[in-house]
């Protein structure tokens, strides 16, 4: 969209459907005084959960009410934020869902210290006592895990009230990025003056003229540049806040603490960069290539976006995205579809930009239904995001309907296994149904960028975060200097002696929201590595791998993330989805240069 409109000029039918969470805010505000009286009623429960089998279960029970209104409230709250950053009204419903995370966590503090309390014996004649008890059992399971991380509950009662203060870094940032954050214009192709911003920067750093593409980086980084101290002291915050959490929970490192949440050993994380490591001469060679194909004396960091088959179209309406991804999952069966249509024709999707509007793409699993945040820009990334975000939106939807209340929040490993699946399904389609030579070159040029994006770009994020996560805990400081010498250093190794590695990129670590994600960024890997595998698995070998998949679906926590995954199909434990991935984007390489050969 050329002209960035206001939230009150769009279309509604581009809009996603919040009157489905509440019709007014009136309703929400009664929602929210009715979640405050529940957590009284919880806080009631204390120094009773071992007493019997019918307290815990009414415990958890009534726990899981207030889960299901919690949801609803901050779905609401946080959807509207979103749509414009800057109107204060959801500014403050934003904050206050904030406020009610904390006194859930205060008034519940004693939950896990008095589960972890109960002696063995005593927990199993429970669920003999009370049979629907047993519903929990993973629950408590999970619980009693984490037994040596667990502190006492007045300890507990202050790291929940603490939460809210160590989010400030998170928050700080992206009000900073979304609401106040503003870049000078670029001139585009035609001389015309067209205004930059997160969203748009993508369009520009893909235009095809480098004149274009070099304005909007230089402006956008020597902009970040002038608020790098701003930005070096909200991530050391950041991790200094999570240090300080993985010592009182008695963590060996704040990696160690983070992916305890998902029950993921951090070999796991490990492996990933080692492996990645050893394929980087594929990384290499694709820079080499692209080099190549754009006929440049040098290869500049703001020349890695843009297309390098000539003679193409990438704009793709979203109605011919819809109908694109819609094919493409297919071969998951008509259930899957018959979703996908229903999110698309019921407004779970918010689709363009406007003033004000978060930046990025995600979709956030409502019991409702899922709701799907996108910047649409008709164009082929755009497409991809589309089936992404579904994916991620049909895996909430199948978790929530199969899985009881307290399962139903698959964990971050499994999260964008399905998202990414979808992708892998999309490109397949793309190319069986293209026969041209330029047209074929130009989908395996972007499933390459895929590739670059996903694998190597989020695995070089994932070492920047644990490496300056490890500086921070052997005691230095995260200065502005730091943290660009760290970024820069590693944009030099991951793309290699093919490319100028402008020192504005340095800053580019500054704009990544998910460094405040708690090492989320390595999960987009793997997860691709993950779904690489599943998507051929899919198409060939038919329904029974369509079953496994649509299973793990719907597992939501119902297993740890590694066990989910062997349901489809597919062992993390080891390197072998991550290298037989870059091995495929290797001959991929070799496709796309013998596709444009003189």
């Amino acid at each position: 969209m050329d002209i960035i409109k206001k939230r009150s000029e769009m279309d509604p039918k581009y809009t996603w459907a919040t009157e489905d969470l509440y019709a007014n805010d009136k309703l929400w505000n009664d929602d929210f005084d009715n979640a405050l009286k529940i957590v009284e009623q919880l806080s009631s429960f204390k120094g009773s959960l071992g007493e019997s089998a019918d307290k815990l279960f009414s415990y958890l029970k009534l726990n899981d009410e207030l889960s299901i209104k919690v949801n609803r409230i901050f779905n609401y709250a946080q959807r509207k934020f979103d749509e414009d950053t800057k109107n204060a009204t959801y500014q403050d419903l934003s904050s206050r869902i904030k406020n009610l995370s904390v006194k859930i966590g205060s008034a519940t503090a004693f939950e896990t210290p008095e589960i972890l309390a109960i002696p063995e014996k005593t927990l199993d004649k429970f669920y003999k006592d009370n049979n629907s008890l047993l519903i929990y059992e993973i629950l408590i399971n999970e619980i009693r895990r984490k037994k040596e991380h667990i502190l006492s509950e007045k300890e507990e009662k202050i790291l929940a009230a603490a939460e809210d203060l160590a989010s400030s870094p998170s928050n700080i940032m992206s009000m900073f990025r979304n609401a106040d954050l503003e870049f000078p214009d670029v001139t585009d192709e035609n001389g015309n003056s067209r205004k930059l911003t997160a969203g748009t920067y993508t369009s520009f750093i893909k235009n095809k003229d480098q004149r274009v593409r070099k304005e909007a980086f230089m402006n956008l980084h020597n902009t970040l540049d002038k608020f790098k101290n701003t930005s070096a002291s909200s991530y050391f915050a950041h991790v200094k806040q999570l240090m300080f959490y993985a010592n009182a929970r008695n963590y060996n490192s704040t990696l160690e603490k983070s992916l305890d949440e998902s029950n993921v050993p951090t070999q796991v994380y490990k492996n990933l960069v080692e492996a990645v490591h050893q394929n980087m001469h594929y990384m290499h060679k694709y820079v080499k290539l692209r080099k190549k194909l754009l006929n440049l004396d040098e290869l500049h960091m703001y020349d890695l976006y843009t297309p390098v088959v000539k003679g193409t179209s990438e704009k793709i309406t979203f109605e011919e995205a819809k109908k694109n991804v819609y094919e493409a999952v297919a071969p998951l069966g008509k259930e899957y579809q018959a979703i996908l249509k229903e999110g698309f024709e019921n407004r779970w999707i918010d689709v363009y930009e406007n003033d004000g509007k978060r930046s990025g793409a995600y979709s956030a699993g409502a019991k409702v239904h899922p709701f799907v945040l996108l910047n649409y820009a008709d164009n082929i990334n755009s497409e991809f995001t589309l089936a992404h975000e579904m994916g991620h939106a049909i895996h909430s939807y199948l978790s929530n309907k199969t899985q009881p209340t307290p399962y139903t929040h698959y964990k971050t490993f499994v999260a964008e296994v399905a998202s990414t699946c979808n992708e892998a399904l999309l490109m397949e389609y793309l190319l069986s149904k293209t026969t041209d030579k330029v047209g074929r070159a130009n989908l395996i040029n972007h499933f390459l960028e895929q590739f670059k994006g996903t694998i190597f770009r989020q695995t070089m994020f994932a070492e920047f975060e644990m490496l300056s996560h490890q500086m921070a805990e052997s005691g230095k400081s995260l200065t502005a200097d730091v943290l660009n010498k760290l970024y820069y250093d590693l944009n030099v190794e991951y793309f290699g002696d093919d490319i100028v590695v402008d020192n504005e990129v340095a800053l580019e670590w500054s704009r990544i929201p998910h460094f405040f994600f708690n090492f989320y960024v390595y999960q987009y890997a793997t997860g691709y590595s993950a779904a690489i595998a599943l998507s051929r698995k899919i198409l060939n070998d038919g329904d029974k791998a369509v079953k496994r998949y649509l299973k793990f679906l719907g597992g939501g926590c119902s297993l740890t993330p590694i066990e989910l995954l062997e349901v489809a199909g597919i062992d993390m434990k080891t390197s072998q989805p991550i290298n037989d991935a870059l091995e495929l984007f290797g001959s991929l390489i070799d496709e796309l240069e013998e596709l444009l050969a003189d």
